[in-house]
């Protein structure tokens, strides 16, 4: 199994077939609007005009269930990302990461690379995951771990 196996729902409704992604590098991250990494997504757009013209795709998945910091719905979530962060990458629908709900992506995701000590629950907002080129993950990166820390690790992917 790769992550070219699953589907989500695009903030816009529509359904996206990950395997469109086939033969890129991704970056998949849960976001929140009103978290204290929401800045950060000034970082990821920038990572995504960066590397996006040689093969880069960043994902964001918002998600509410850390401290209820994304409460809106998809609508005022993508009007937010892109009127104060100019967010051009792709955005899905709000997802859960965590427990009985979570998103088969994230449970595939949170198997393939565990956090610290082997845990596999998403900790909080912000966490992410690179994908290689061939579906599968190449890195989970903390909260706290900002993008532009992670660029070395995306040329590195690009390259391969």
């Amino acid at each position: 199994m790769s992550l070219y196996d699953f589907e989500a729902l695009g903030i816009d409704g529509q359904t996206v077939h990950l395997s469109q992604y086939k033969g890129q590098v991704m970056l998949i991250v849960n976001t929140a609007s009103a978290c204290g990494f929401t800045p950060q997504f000034t970082g990821l757009e920038k990572l995504h005009q960066q590397f996006g013209a040689q093969g880069l795709a960043v994902i964001g998945f918002p998600c509410n269930q850390f401290a209820s910091q994304d409460p809106g719905d998809d609508a005022q979530i993508a009007n937010f990302c892109q009127k104060n962060y100019g967010v051009s990458f792709q955005m899905m629908s709000k997802i859960k990461v965590n427990g009985d709900g979570a998103h088969p992506l994230y449970q595939w995701l949170t198997a393939e690379a565990p956090g610290i000590l082997g845990s596999k629950a998403i900790k909080w907002n912000f966490t992410k995951f690179l994908i290689g080129k061939d579906g599968r993950v190449l890195k989970r990166y903390a909260p706290q771990d900002a993008p532009a820390k992670i660029a070395q690790d995306i040329e590195a992917a690009l390259a391969v």
